[in-house]
């Protein structure tokens, strides 16, 4: 009995013998994050102090002192959200004779809850949780009890009446200067039976779950007022530059926490070096794909982010913070804050400008969309018959 028969010998192709090909063994795709100079800068010490960052700095705060809401815009959208928490814990805690669903618990979510609300945009986020199936029916027989509990109070308080509109996620609660999206959602085990037909739908269902844990993980790891101050920063800045539209207000929150606290001595950076840093990391490709990104604390292990945007939308995002960088290299950050308008309101990304003899050209997509090849198989087959039996 020869040895090398039964495990890769000659004779019988075994385990990498020569009657067979080596194993190919998978491959593993290996994320790696952008050039990060906050991180890198044990290893880059300067050569010379830092330049003076004093006008970013109070353009920046001026800025933020304008998208931070007034003393009224708060409290119209307190009292508001206050009446509607009572009316739906009391319903938590003894529904009496309402009968069309079941709420388990109820959630304040979003930039509300967050603090991070803008100015002008007076609407807070409350998720209720239901224990039955959150059928169309049952979201329009809360609403109109809603409705009609929360006018008791304002009745009561002489204060204004209130309307509430069902959509897609629930319904809006609106009154003067103020209004409150509810968010219906089910608990996790009745995922399942959710029909398309009756019930609301299953991806808006998990959002509202989703928006639980992003307002949980906030509260617990992104307190720090230099967080929300760069989130307003970034959220009015994707707002006006058309390529930086696609970025979710969860993306935003998750950049700005790593751009103020994610550094070797774990302390809060000033926002002038956030804000650079944060425009940095989107030009160095942070949302390309193949790159590492910001992993989603609230979601399963190996979660980027990033991923819920499309390639097109990922590229476009990438070369507009490009563009936007070297603008602000060049001295232009009041442009790009939105603190002095651009030339007939256009959009500084996608003009060519000039700063001090620079040329600062918006770049070209990188990314382009290819069709696929159409199946011609089938066409030749059916012409080379035609042709034999003619």
């Amino acid at each position: 009995m020869v040895r090398g028969v039964g495990r890769g010998g000659r004779g019988m192709p075994g385990r990498g013998g020569m009657g067979r090909p080596p194993f190919n063994r998978p491959r593993v795709m290996l994320l790696r994050p952008p050039f990060d100079l906050i991180l890198a800068e044990p290893a880059f010490p300067r050569c010379k102090p830092a330049p003076d960052d004093t006008a970013l700095t109070q353009a920046l705060l001026k800025r933020h002192a304008e998208l931070c809401p007034t003393p009224s815009e708060q409290a119209s959208v307190l009292s508001l959200v206050t009446k509607l928490q009572t009316v739906l814990d009391n319903l938590v805690v003894a529904p009496g004779d309402f009968a069309a669903c079941q709420l388990e618990e109820v959630r304040q979510v979003g930039s509300y809850k967050k603090g991070t609300m803008m100015a002008g945009k007076n609407v807070a986020d409350i998720v209720v949780i239901m224990k039955t199936l959150p059928t169309k029916e049952a979201v329009e027989g809360l609403s109109n009890k809603v409705n009609e509990e929360v006018n008791k109070l304002t009745r009561a308080m002489g204060t204004g009446s209130v309307t509430c509109a069902c959509n897609e996620r629930g319904f809006t609660v609106t009154a003067a200067g103020a209004a409150v999206r509810v968010l219906v959602t089910t608990l996790h085990q009745n995922l399942r039976k959710l029909e398309p037909e009756v019930h609301l739908e299953y991806k808006v269902i998990s959002s509202h779950l989703a928006a639980i844990r992003h307002s949980r993980w906030f509260e617990e790891n992104a307190h720090h007022s230099s967080v929300k101050v760069l989130i307003r920063l970034l959220r009015d800045m994707c707002a006006r530059h058309a390529g930086l539209e696609p970025l979710t207000p969860w993306m935003i929150d998750l950049l700005a926490h790593h751009c103020i606290m994610n550094n070797p001595a774990r302390q809060a950076l000033p926002i002038n070096v956030a804000f650079r840093r944060a425009l940095s990391l989107l030009a160095g490709g942070l949302f390309l794909p193949g790159c590492a990104g910001l992993p989603d604390p609230c979601e399963a292990a190996h979660a980027r982010a990033h991923t819920a945007l499309d390639l097109a939308a990922q590229d476009h995002a990438a070369a507009t913070a490009q563009t936007l960088l070297r603008v602000v290299a060049r001295g232009g950050h009041r442009y790009v804050l939105g603190l002095q308008a651009f030339e007939g309101g256009k959009d500084i990304s996608t003009e060519i400008t000039v700063w001090d003899g620079v040329v600062v050209s918006p770049l070209a997509p990188a990314y382009q969309e290819t069709p696929e090849p159409m199946d011609t198989d089938d066409k030749d087959d059916d012409l080379t018959q035609d042709g034999v039996a003619a």
